[in-house]
């Protein structure tokens, strides 16, 4: 698929699309051809690589999006809250990263093909009077 074709159905910027694949090229899980008939294609044995691997190849991005308002905060209360929160936070990511390092391509690749069949299903009886 081109980097359009991909930010299209992601709702994205083709920009951000060729930024992210470059780092999984890079990793040799995709690769790119140029030209009329180019695009992005899948390089790399689904069954090998898992979430975790993709995780890593995109350079270790933030799980959470919340964390603490104040880093050095001069309340020793919020600094109490800040250093619970902090570890529940990196134990929360430990267990989603554990978890991603057992979900591999090939596993989301047959949960989409499911969904696609049912989807296409679906839509086929939905134009059934």
């Amino acid at each position: 698929m081109t980097s359009e074709a991909l930010a299209a159905c992601m709702g994205t910027n083709p920009v951000v699309v060729r930024r992210t694949m470059a780092g999984l090229r890079q990793a040799g899980f995709v690769r790119s051809v140029k030209g009329h008939s180019g695009g992005w294609s899948i390089a790399c044995d689904l069954d090998a690589v898992t979430l975790r691997d993709i995780h890593l190849a995109l350079g270790e991005p933030a799980i959470f999006a919340i964390g603490n308002r104040n880093e050095t905060p001069a309340c020793l209360v919020e600094q109490s809250v800040n250093a619970v929160l902090d570890d529940a936070f990196l134990a929360a990511e430990a267990l989603l990263l554990d978890r991603f390092g057992e979900v591999t391509l090939a596993a989301l690749a047959g949960d989409f093909a499911r969904r696609f069949k049912a989807h296409m299903k679906d839509k086929d009886h939905s134009h059934v009077s």
